[in-house]
């Protein structure tokens, strides 16, 4: 799963590389379908029943499942690029949240909206651990976006219609992991436990909508949304993020606890 984590990884980091200004999202489709084959890997998320694509590109108001098309891409839009890819057998899948044309282009709501669900992506992972509730990482997400709402002074809404999800074998298994409360107490972490934590957060309401593609997800109010996405390994010794490039060391700390050869 590091595998297939790690190709993803390096398959958004040149994907994003190349966002700009008059690119269309059927080129960055094509640029990450390339990567993923090259490398002898499988994209996932052409294996999804009716999904023709490598990755979602969900722009502005679109929360995810967009999907590539010729559309150009505009300087300032507000771009999630969610991918996936096998090896093995094995499933890695994650999402970044990148602005058009660079941060220069950004407005700054646009900004503060995706480090706020970066942020709370990462309060989510840290609260993963061996005998804890798997439903702790969405209470750590809500936390991380109430304290960015007070923060920014914006009234951030938490997607509830879609949610993360354990990972595997097969792209989406259950348990789902919830990017809020709730309050049932639901399953125990696990040593061995691989699961994708994946917060879609709004610059007003959290209701959504599905256009009539069957697959955009959209915000109801049209407000834009940020997407972020991890894999992530727990493990008696700690936590391992198998989609980040250094393995999340750099936002882990102690808790970082990678399998060594």
């Amino acid at each position: 799963m590091r595998a297939a984590g790690l190709l993803v990884a390096q398959t958004l980091q040149i994907v994003s590389a190349a966002v700009a200004p008059g690119v269309s999202t059927l080129e960055l489709d094509r640029i990450a379908h390339d990567h993923i084959r090259d490398h002898g890997a499988r994209p996932s998320f052409l294996e999804v029943p009716g999904y023709r694509h490598t990755l979602c590109t969900s722009i502005d108001e679109q929360v995810v499942h967009g999907i590539p098309s010729d559309r150009i891409l505009r300087a300032g839009e507000l771009l999630s690029l969610d991918c996936g890819a096998i090896v093995e057998g094995w499933h890695g899948d994650a999402a970044v949240t990148v602005i058009v044309g660079g941060q220069d282009s950004a407005r700054p709501e646009d900004l503060a909206l995706s480090r706020a669900t970066e942020e709370s992506l990462w309060a989510g992972i840290a609260a993963l651990r061996v005998g804890q509730r798997l439903y702790a990482v969405g209470e750590a997400v809500e936390a991380s976006v109430e304290a960015a709402c007070a923060r920014d002074g914006r009234g951030y809404g938490i997607v509830e219609d879609y949610v993360g999800h354990t990972i595997g074998r097969e792209m989406h298994l259950d348990p789902q992991i919830f990017n809020y409360a709730v309050k049932v107490r639901g399953p125990i972490v696990r040593s061995g436990y691989t699961g994708a934590i994946e917060p879609m957060v709004t610059l007003g309401a959290p209701e959504t909508r599905v256009l009539a593609d069957d697959w955009t997800v959209v915000t109801a109010d049209g407000s834009r949304a940020a997407h972020w996405e991890h894999t992530v390994a727990v493990r008696d010794q700690g936590l391992w993020v198998l989609t980040a490039l250094d393995g999340g060391q750099a936002r882990l700390g102690g808790a970082f606890a990678p399998v060594l050869a």
